[in-house]
C-alpha cells in the first residue's frame, strides 16, 4: 500500500483527488497540507511514501518545501501538482529532488495510472523537460566552471595547470621562461585569488574545474 499525503491550498483539490483514491485499496491518504510549512511538519511526522504537492503554495512555494522533505526523507517520492507543463518552476522541483510531475487538468485514469508507476519505481517525466532540465544544468555548470578561473590572467592559469602537474616552481620558470621569484610571486597571487592556502589545495582546485580547458593557447 502507498501512503499518500495531498499538498494543495485549495481544499476542493485534496478532497477530489483523497475520493478518487478511496475507491482504491493500494493507496492511502494519511494526511494533507495546504501550505508548505504544513507539508514539512506533516511529512516528517507521516512520512508517506507519495506527496502530491501543488508547485504553487502561499507563502513558501511547493519548490521551497520539497528541498526540505527531501534533506529529511530523501526517499520519499515528490509529484508536483501544475497547472502548465512549462511552468518554469518545475525545472527547479526536478533539480530540488522531485520525482516527476503531474498535470492538474488529467483525468482520474491517468493520476492512477502516475501513481501505479511510481509503485513500480518509474519517475514521470516528460522526455521533452527532461531534455530541458539537462540542458539547464549542463549550463548552470559550465558557468559555474568559468567563473572558478574568472580572477586569474591567462600566464596564472598557465601557471595553475602546472602546478596541478606537480610541477615545482623551479620546473615551471624553466617550462616558461620566467624567473623563479616571479613563478613564486604568481603562485602566491593564484592562492590567494582563489583563497586557497598551500599548493597541493590549488592543484586539486585547477583538477576539479578542469583548468586544462581554460588555459589559452600558444600562438
Amino acid at each position: 500500500m502507498l501512503k499518500i499525503m495531498l499538498v494543495d491550498d485549495h481544499e476542493v483539490v485534496r478532497l477530489g483527488i483523497k475520493a478518487l483514491l478511496s475507491n482504491f485499496p493500494e493507496y492511502e491518504v494519511v494526511t494533507e497540507a495546504s501550505n508548505s510549512q504544513e507539508a514539512v511538519s506533516r511529512a516528517s511526522e507521516y512520512q508517506p511514501d507519495v506527496i502530491i504537492m501543488d508547485i504553487r503554495l502561499p507563502g513558501k512555494n511547493g519548490i521551497e518545501a520539497t528541498k526540505e522533505i527531501m534533506a529529511e526523507n530523501p526517499d520519499t517520492k515528490i509529484i508536483m501538482l501544475t497547472s502548465f507543463a512549462e511552468d518554469d518552476l518545475l525545472f527547479d522541483a526536478i533539480n530540488a529532488g522531485a520525482y516527476g510531475y503531474i498535470l492538474k487538468q488529467i483525468g482520474s485514469d491517468d493520476l492512477l495510472n502516475a501513481l501505479a508507476a511510481i509503485g513500480r519505481g518509474e519517475a514521470l517525466l516528460d522526455p521533452a523537460l527532461t531534455q530541458k532540465v539537462f540542458k539547464r544544468v549542463r549550463e548552470a555548470s559550465r558557468k559555474a566552471t568559468d567563473e572558478a578561473f574568472a580572477a586569474l590572467s591567462d600566464q596564472e592559469l598557465r601557471i595553475l595547470s602546472l602546478i596541478s602537474e606537480g610541477k615545482t616552481n623551479k620546473q615551471i620558470a624553466s617550462d616558461i621562461f620566467l624567473s623563479e621569484k616571479t613563478v613564486r610571486n604568481y603562485v602566491s597571487s593564484i592562492l590567494s585569488k582563489l583563497n586557497l592556502s598551500t599548493r597541493s589545495e590549488a592543484a586539486a582546485y585547477a583538477v576539479k574545474h578542469a583548468v586544462f580547458d581554460h588555459v589559452p593557447r600558444s600562438e
